[in-house]
């Protein structure tokens, strides 16, 4: 019964993700990263170990501008979607000759379920829900050839409050104001993070850092709001304020860039 129960939130967590993704919140974060990806990977084909990437949104994307992708979850629900979404991508896909694979287990295991030498390593959405984010990381950094690209995106801990502060929940914003987790839309409780304590755990892990964006500094406290024809111009007000220091600073996620070291 309780492994029944289990796959049942599973199931549940799955379909409120999916349904997340289709959300103008959702749009504008798989928008964001993408771009900042797109502008800091060398030209196609690359390959690209996607950590925890679920339903398959990013790695889609990036197939679909010819980079090689394998997925690393330990959800195989999500791993299905994402193999679903890369067939009715593909004939479409803007660059040819991108391919999506997967790999079933956790971050942790990075080094043994997916091997190493990426030309970048991708880790989204993954750190809040880990009591400890340095092995985690430090397994992704292993996974990294010398040189490539490393990607993190976590959730703002200096930003807490924006959300429930700007839907009206004085309440619910001064108990979040100092804190380093919550419970969020999902119903799960996640952890928070500050991208220089982050930026520092990569440095220790042996990434030189390239760059820091801010994703969702006016568009997280919308809900379920769903994407409308605007849709490029908020991509648009979303980029430029991510890249410049004060706005990004108060945006709902962060997301670091850096390069594994040469070896010497």
């Amino acid at each position: 019964m309780n492994n029944e129960n289990t796959w049942l939130q599973q199931q549940s967590l799955a379909d409120q993700y999916a349904a997340h993704t289709r959300s103008l919140r959702g749009a504008v974060r798989q928008a964001l990263v993408t771009r900042a990806l797109l502008k800091h990977l060398p030209p196609a084909p690359q390959s690209i170990l996607d950590i925890g990437g679920g339903n398959g949104r990013q790695a889609v994307a990036l197939a679909a501008h010819g980079h090689h992708v394998i997925i690393l979850d330990p959800d195989l629900d999500m791993f299905k979607r994402a193999v679903k979404a890369w067939k009715a991508a593909a004939p479409n896909a803007p660059v040819p000759g991108g391919s999506v694979d997967y790999r079933h287990g956790t971050g942790e295991e990075a080094r043994e379920r997916a091997g190493g030498g990426f030309n970048a390593t991708l880790c989204h959405g993954v750190l809040m829900y880990v009591p400890d984010p340095e092995p985690l990381l430090n397994a992704m950094v292993s996974c990294t050839a010398p040189g490539g690209l490393v990607s993190v995106l976590g959730k703002n801990a200096d930003a807490l409050a924006m959300r429930p502060a700007l839907e009206g929940n004085v309440e619910a914003a001064l108990a979040v104001l100092d804190a380093d987790s919550e419970t969020g839309r999902l119903g799960v409780t996640s952890r928070a993070h500050r991208p220089a304590d982050i930026q520092e755990l990569l440095g220790y892990a042996g990434v030189d850092h390239l760059a820091w964006y801010g994703v969702r500094t006016f568009t997280d406290h919308l809900g379920d709001t769903a994407p409308g024809e605007d849709l490029d111009r908020w991509c648009e007000l979303e980029w430029q304020a991510g890249s410049r220091t004060n706005y990004r600073a108060v945006a709902r996620l962060f997301h670091l860039l850096g390069h594994r070291k040469q070896q010497s």
